[in-house]
């Protein structure tokens, strides 16, 4: 998957975000100032940064200067209009603000790896293969007719491998907020993903949570 610098001076985030992207396959590296961020931008091709603003030495603003080339986002508790449009002015890609959810910077991320073309289009597992720009899957070479949301499901699934994600966050991400079914909606669906891919040992039940889908890196 993609080569990802974490910049961020806080060790416990800079930690968090570091694991959650590695689950989901990612290779990460750390750095904890403005300095030794600039340093390993011009020395390593990275193909995303996350950038916090308020750093040691030189802050985030200074540090993408140094990286117009390599694809930004901010995670940053500057939350005002003046520091979004000054991050995105200065070619940041995405801008978060903390407190923040991990799975929508896992989202933020793959969406950003999508754009710049750093992330593959397809996924494959076992004897199943998803196209995501056709938003086709493919099962021992045939193609899978699934509805709209067992493929938004399934790409959920896929984008947060070996995250465990409870019922309700399914919910929420799949069918949204205003959905005015229950949590066995999403048992139904699961059910129907695991004997249209052969993915009953893939889709893992995790004891009252939810599901992960669990796939080596």
């Amino acid at each position: 998957m993609a080569s990802i610098l974490i910049v961020e001076d806080e060790e416990a985030i800079n930690d968090l975000v570091k694991r959650n992207l590695h689950l989901v396959g990612h290779h990460c590296t750390s750095v904890f100032d403005g300095k030794s961020a600039v340093s390993e931008i011009q020395c390593q091709s990275y193909d995303l940064m996350i950038l916090d603003i308020m750093l040691p030495g030189l802050d985030g603003f200074e540090v993408i200067k140094h990286g117009k080339e390599t694809p930004t986002i901010f995670l940053t508790a500057k939350n005002s209009l003046p520091d979004r449009i000054k991050g995105f002015s200065l070619g940041a890609d995405d801008y978060l603000t903390k407190p923040f959810e991990m799975l929508e910077l896992l989202a933020r991320v793959e969406v950003v790896l999508r754009r710049t073309q750093k992330s593959r289009s397809c996924f494959e597992a076992g004897d199943v293969k998803i196209d995501f720009d056709s938003h086709q899957v493919y099962h021992k070479g045939q193609l899978v007719e699934c509805t709209p949301k067992e493929y938004e499901l399934l790409e959920v699934l896929v984008n947060n491998r070996n995250i465990a994600l409870s019922r309700e966050r399914l919910l929420e991400l799949v069918w949204g907020y205003d959905f005015e079914g229950d949590t066995r909606t999403v048992d139904v669906h699961i059910q129907k993903l695991r004997k249209k891919l052969g993915w009953i040992d893939m889709i893992k039940t995790v004891y009252k949570l939810g599901y992960r889908l669990e796939v080596s890196r």
